[in-house]
């Protein structure tokens, strides 16, 4: 009997590019989706293709762009979603600030249940543990798993989020990545909301935004 893995399928979903991530145990077959931004079509095609049991979607932040799709999976899978109620004003203007973007969303719902940090989720037999990560919104939160964290629009390969957008802070962003994720082992992988992932230990040594 082979020991059971986190396993991490990653999915570029909507106009935005957005990171979408489907994470689970493949020894009990069951997981999350963190981040289903849009395209629910794909991302339900890649979860039967993979044949796991959804239990809960997770959104690091609530900007429309990482919350897009939740309605139609959350109506699928019935699954539970969780998110930080420091963001709730944005999931709730979600299908409308998509529309000012000139974009179509179906309205997110309101969260099943509000994490906050040091929560964990259960992922099969694994843990993800809420890390609130403030500043590019004030409900934003990475997941940590082992050497593995799921930032959002936190950090970025060589830049990180932008704090300019509504209830935003460069401080609190700089604050987040400086304690909560620059503290981290350096070989943790960073999957990051938009573009590559990274390690800590790159963004720590070559980010030109936030230094260690």
């Amino acid at each position: 009997m082979t020991s059971s893995k986190l396993q991490v399928e990653p999915l570029i979903v909507g106009p935005l590019f957005s990171n979408c991530y489907i994470v689970w145990d493949d020894g009990v077959k069951q997981g999350v989706i963190i981040d289903p931004g849009d395209d629910a079509d794909v991302i339900l095609k890649k979860v039967k293709e993979l044949d796991i049991t959804v239990n809960y979607i997770l959104a690091t932040h609530g900007h429309f762009d990482h919350v897009g799709a939740v309605t139609p999976l959350r109506r699928e899978f019935n699954a539970e979603f969780l998110a930080h109620k420091g963001d709730f004003f944005f999931i709730e203007d979600g299908e409308n600030a998509a529309r000012r973007w000139g974009f179509n969303i179906e309205q997110p719902p309101k969260p099943d249940r509000f994490i906050e940090d040091g929560d964990t989720i259960e992922v099969g037999e694994f843990k993800l543990e809420v890390l609130h990560t403030p500043g590019h919104s004030p409900g934003g939160v990475s997941f940590l798993h082992n050497r593995m964290v799921f930032g959002g629009d936190t950090l970025f390969q060589g830049s990180i989020g932008r704090s300019d957008f509504r209830m935003g802070s460069f401080e609190d962003l700089a604050k987040s990545i400086k304690t909560r994720l620059y503290s981290l082992p350096e070989d943790t992988i960073v999957y990051t909301g938009h573009g590559p992932i990274t390690t800590i230990g790159e963004e720590k040594r070559h980010n030109p935004f936030v230094r260690a």
